[in-house]
């Protein structure tokens, strides 16, 4: 080989090397305030943002057991949000279960019974346990005003850039969330790295079982694990703001006795309607 062709190659391999490295340097640069500047721009400029003080949320969904037994029931959906305000309704015409009901009124969470037996259903147990990602304003993104990264505080919460993560086979820009009065879940939310549109967050918590009184039957007992697994995609831009209109909802349980269920909500935004005037009432669970 010619020195001349062994300077090229050098050169080349060079080129590669700087570019790698420039790429991990400018990866490891990235802090969690300039994603989340960039998502909420992503939303739509400050001003739009500014200017939208309540929404009203409406579509349809069908609600599928994917795992642990059977089930594939239509039903309706609606979430209404006044600043930090939101009530996030999933309901079905007919049968013993009614759907379900989250509702933070700017003070409190409150949760509606499941059933006609005034029973809540496993996710809302789930959800009331973990009620921080109702009142922070987590659970179902963005298309609430009370979306947890337009209404950050810093002395709640702490966020940490965790890199470029493959979620559903894609790259993605990843943060977690510390809320600083939880000690269990871990959240983590996931951006395009091109659009900064946010498009996943996975909520996870593995908790032991109660010990026994003899170590030996403890021993063989596993941690119980639950995750919600949120999906956002088909953006469409309205008035200068941009949200998903498709919101896909998985909760996962993997029980002591080593069986998995996994339930599906599959919705659909059919209108999204900003700055109505908002009954109080709207944020109080109707018995």
């Amino acid at each position: 080989m010619s020195s001349r062709r062994r300077c090229n190659w050098s050169n080349w391999i060079l080129a590669l090397s700087l570019a790698g490295f420039l790429g991990l340097a400018h990866a490891a640069d990235m802090r969690p305030e300039d994603i989340v500047a960039k998502h909420l721009d992503s939303i739509g400029t400050a001003e739009a943002r500014a200017a939208i003080t309540s929404r009203a949320v409406q579509g349809t969904l069908h609600f599928k057991v994917l795992t642990g037994g059977s089930g594939d029931i239509p039903g309706t959906w609606g979430r209404v949000s006044e600043q930090r305000k939101s009530n996030f309704v999933m309901r079905f015409a007919g049968g013993d279960w009614r759907g379900e009901q989250f509702v933070f009124d700017g003070a409190r969470t409150s949760f509606a019974a499941a059933t006609s037996t005034h029973k809540w259903s496993v996710l809302a147990r789930f959800v009331s346990s973990q009620d921080f990602i109702v009142r922070q304003g987590l659970l179902g993104g963005e298309l609430s005003t009370g979306w947890a990264l337009q209404n950050l505080d810093p002395s709640r919460v702490r966020l940490d850039y965790i890199g470029l993560k493959k979620v559903d086979g894609r790259e993605l820009q990843g943060i977690e969330y510390y809320s600083k009065g939880n000690t269990d879940m871990i959240v983590k939310l996931y951006f395009d790295p091109e659009t900064y549109r946010h498009v996943v967050t996975v909520y996870s918590v593995a908790m032991s079982p109660n010990m026994s009184h003899r170590i030996t039957d403890s021993v063989n007992q596993q941690e119980i694990r639950y995750t919600i697994e949120e999906r956002f995609s088909d953006f469409q831009t309205d008035n200068g703001i941009t949200l998903p209109r498709r919101y896909d909802l998985q909760y996962t349980e993997e029980l002591q006795n080593g069986s998995t269920n996994v339930n599906e909500w599959d919705m659909t935004a059919d209108k999204i309607i900003n700055n109505l005037d908002l009954d109080p009432k709207n944020f109080q669970i109707k018995q």
